[in-house]
């Protein structure tokens, strides 16, 4: 579950949504929802965590970038794992790593194959500090040091910010025509810059926000599921729960077992 949550100073808000830690203090299956965002997962504690992914499981690396996934997710997590995790806005996480964000979709990637020796470098300091709020000024000092070395351009960036906003915005349907001449960029280019900066298609960029939102409204929300798919957008309660199951492999009604802060 959510233990702590931290905050990015200001050179890193408009990129790094917060920093939360997840502890266990039980051995766990959890069932994992896809966040429409790019994360970054630190494991403190030295606790193997299995990800299961469609027919695979890996060991989840100690330094783990996690990119979108489309397929159900799940994870077996010792007790004692703590897990201190950067989440990404959408249109960022090019900014921290070298690689197409499009090439961490539905993976588990190893940051020491990215970055090698620096990333030992920073998972020692990191490591050898004595307290969460000094492990997280660690953080906050690499990701400064990659945003600040980044040969991004910064334009495409901000057009992509202004391109995911808009999808947000627009709520309950997606219409590529329409993003297209509202941004004055052709479809084809728009979808270029989603797999190149966000990782997957504006369409499911658009669907994973969705799922969200009704997410959300199942967990909290005194609403029939009917009532739920229309206010999201979906065409009926089936369309709703057909999308549900095909991110979490189960159904809305079958939520409240699998519940996890995320």
């Amino acid at each position: 579950m959510r233990d702590k949550v931290f905050y990015p100073s200001a050179i890193l808000s408009r990129y790094v949504k917060y920093y939360w830690t997840c502890i266990h203090d039980s051995d766990t299956l959890e069932l994992m929802y896809p966040s429409g965002c790019l994360e970054f997962c630190i494991d403190i504690s030295n606790c193997d965590t299995i990800r299961h992914r469609g027919n695979q499981s890996i060991i989840v690396p100690r330094l783990e970038v996690l990119g979108h996934w489309n397929i159900p997710t799940k994870a077996s997590i010792q007790k004692g794992n703590i897990c201190l995790i950067t989440r990404f806005y959408p249109y960022a996480g090019a900014l921290f790593f070298p690689n197409q964000v499009s090439d961490f979709t539905n993976k588990s990637i190893d940051l020491h194959d990215i970055l090698n020796k620096e990333s030992r470098e920073f998972y020692q300091r990191l490591m050898e500090q004595p307290s969460l709020e000094q492990k997280v000024k660690v953080l906050e000092a690499f990701l400064i040091d990659k945003l600040l070395s980044s040969r991004k351009n910064q334009e495409k960036i901000m057009l992509v910010e202004a391109l995911c906003n808009s999808i947000c915005q627009n709520g309950e349907s997606f219409d590529i025509e329409r993003l297209a001449a509202e941004s004055g960029f052709s479809e084809r280019y728009i979808q270029k810059l989603f797999l190149n900066y966000v990782g997957i298609s504006p369409k499911s960029f658009f669907s994973v926000q969705r799922f969200n939102k009704s997410l959300r409204l199942v967990r909290s929300a005194n609403m029939s599921l009917t009532n739920i798919a229309y206010e999201c957008g979906y065409y009926d309660q089936a369309h709703f729960i057909r999308e549900f199951r095909s991110y979490t492999g189960i159904t809305p009604s079958q939520l409240s077992a699998h519940i996890i802060d995320y």
